[in-house]
């Protein structure tokens, strides 16, 4: 089986990415992983800026973690939210 599309956003401090194995947190230098059998939902949104990509997993046990990173530009921006729809719609399709 080839292997499925990637999401990646990054700036100086944190990263979000987005692969077969599930979801993968990196915040200043902390990593938190969540595969893909322990994720309830993953959510996203831009901050209050339109600037920034807000990025929370919820945990099959409730809990929720959340990773913040900076777009810089609403354009990149942008450009995150349409590859994150279509990774994400990749892996956890709905229905």
């Amino acid at each position: 089986m080839p292997p499925g599309p990637d999401f990646l956003a990054a700036d100086r401090h944190n990263s979000v990415v987005v692969d077969a194995s599930g979801v993968a947190f990196e915040m200043r230098g902390l990593t938190a992983d969540f595969p893909w059998p322990v994720v309830r939902s993953v959510h996203y949104r831009s901050g209050p800026d339109e600037k920034v990509l807000m990025v929370a997993v919820v945990h099959v046990d409730g809990r929720v973690f959340e990773c913040v990173v900076d777009a810089k530009r609403r354009e990149k921006l942008q450009e995150w939210f349409a590859e994150l729809a279509a990774v994400l719609g990749h892996y956890r399709p709905m229905g």
